[in-house]
């Protein structure tokens, strides 16, 4: 899997809650006394699965792995049952060392509460067929049981996902993966806590979430906060930690000669204090909207929102504007399977060079930049009120992938995706992110089946081609996937 670029040296990226992956190893016990060399052996390939799974994630998307050890019957199925339910994981890793019954871990998945994922893989890629007697081929059938475990999850209407492969093969593990990457995402959202301040964008029908279906269709807690919340945490900020921020940003950005200092100052200083308001709550993400009136106090704040909303985007908190929730909930879906993720929308249709050019005024991820971003000052924000500093850069050229949570009429969410190339040419200089993207179509006809997709107005862009995880992402979290 392709990686998000670094995060700016100069700033630390979030403490990322771990995703707690089980894993129960099994195999059928009335073997053991007939074959003494097989549970040994089994024993030993159980051994590496949980070395290696305890090696994916790295701190981009770290892991705990509770390893319940290997079970051999129903009863022992019972105990391993209750310990992962005890755990709380956010994905259950069935190993099937050889055939084992139905009975010894359909319990585990209708007790956990946790998506199961059960993994076939053989010592090596081939048995050695001259010498092998039937002791050494069961330690080869763990795809036996397989279409057993399969249909008794069916019938107990519980999802059924698998990967088969053996013990050293990159191609399963790359699988396996993204289970677990997928996992930690379900994690993130159910257990994460999401700030929503101001107030919807008026008229934008698509952009209105009922708080209700985020906790009850993703998990999670949504916080309601209020301008105020803000306002005194900025009016706290001192001049030292002003020209701190100041100093920060210059070194992260190269600084426009549009930018009017007192402009920048004033960022610098909403910066601080949103850093502040992150913290008090305890906050993974951020939507924002604040219209204002004649340069009241709101309205500053409100337009004073993008240096720090950047800033912490990149560190891996994303901050949306617009009031769109779900938007910055697709943007942490793509920061945690390590794309970035940037606040985007339509910007144009460029039918000479096949390409679809998106973007946004207001946060973006700094570390899926192609170059050092820029900060540009704004006379006028277009359609909003206020006035400030804004930031500008273009996507590294190279593969990149949309993610956008729509929604349907009976309320339920719909995860969307489209993969695409970033590709050089000419930009708008105007204060936004903006992208030249080709999806190998004809831009408009492509346009037309995302609008039609489900999405709304806004989606996050993230680097890599990253379709297969998102829809495991949707599959664990139960949402309807749809990809253009």
């Amino acid at each position: 899997m392709t990686s998000l670029a670094k995060t700016p040296a100069l700033l630390t990226r979030t403490s990322v809650r771990p995703a707690k992956v089980g894993l129960v190893a099994g195999g059928l016990g009335a073997y053991w006394p007939q074959f003494p060399d097989l549970l040994p052996q089994l024993r030993r390939s159980a051994a590496r699965v949980s070395e290696r799974l305890g090696a994916i994630g790295g701190a981009e998307a770290p892991i705990e792995l509770v390893d319940v050890g290997f079970i051999s019957d129903a009863q022992e199925g019972a105990q391993a049952a209750e310990r992962l339910r005890q755990a709380g994981c956010d994905l259950i890793v069935g190993f099937l060392t050889t055939y084992m019954t139905a009975t010894m871990l359909l319990p585990i998945a209708q007790r956990s509460g946790a998506p199961v994922l059960l993994i076939n893989l053989q010592p090596t890629e081939k048995m050695d067929h001259v010498t092998f007697d039937t002791g050494a081929w069961l330690a080869y059938c763990g795809a036996c049981p397989l279409p057993e475990m399969a249909n008794s999850f069916e019938r107990a209407g519980i999802s059924f996902r698998s990967v088969s492969g053996h013990l050293e093969d990159d191609r399963a593990w790359q699988r396996i993966e993204r289970w677990v990457r997928a996992a930690g995402v379900r994690g993130g959202l159910r257990h994460g806590r999401h700030g929503l301040m101001g107030h919807l964008y008026p008229g934008m029908l698509d952009v209105s979430t009922d708080l209700t279906s985020v906790s009850t269709q993703l998990g999670g807690h949504v916080e309601v906060l209020e301008l105020d919340d803000l306002r005194v945490r900025v009016e706290r900020v001192t001049e030292s930690e002003v020209d701190q921020r100041k100093a920060l940003a210059r070194e992260l950005f190269e600084v426009d000669g549009s930018v009017d200092e007192e402009d920048f100052a004033w960022g610098a200083r909403v910066s601080v204090g949103l850093d502040r308001l992150v913290e008090d709550f305890a906050l993974d993400s951020l939507a924002y909207y604040h219209r204002g009136l004649d340069g009241e106090q709101h309205e500053r704040l409100g337009a004073g929102l993008i240096l720090g909303a950047s800033l912490l985007t990149a560190r891996g908190i994303p901050v949306a504007g617009e009031y769109e929730l779900r938007n910055s909930l697709a943007m942490l879906i793509m920061d945690r399977l390590g794309a970035g993720g940037s606040f985007t929308e339509f910007q144009a249709l460029n039918f000479a060079d096949d390409v679809v050019e998106m973007g946004h005024d207001g946060p973006a991820h700094l570390a899926i930049s192609a170059r050092r971003p820029l900060l540009r000052g704004l006379g006028t924000y277009h359609g909003k009120r206020g006035w400030g500093v804004s930031v500008e850069f273009d996507v590294k050229p190279g593969p990149v992938t949309l993610c956008g949570l729509g929604q349907r009429r009976d309320g339920r969410y719909v995860l969307v995706t489209s993969e695409g190339t970033v590709v050089p040419g000419p930009l708008l200089r105007i204060g936004n992110t903006t992208s030249r993207v080709d999806f190998g179509e004809d831009p408009g006809e492509w346009t037309d089946r995302w609008s039609a997709s489900g999405v709304d107005h806004h989606w996050a862009l993230g680097t890599g081609h990253r379709a297969a995880d998102l829809a495991a992402v949707a599959e664990l979290m139960d949402l309807e996937f749809v990809r253009v």
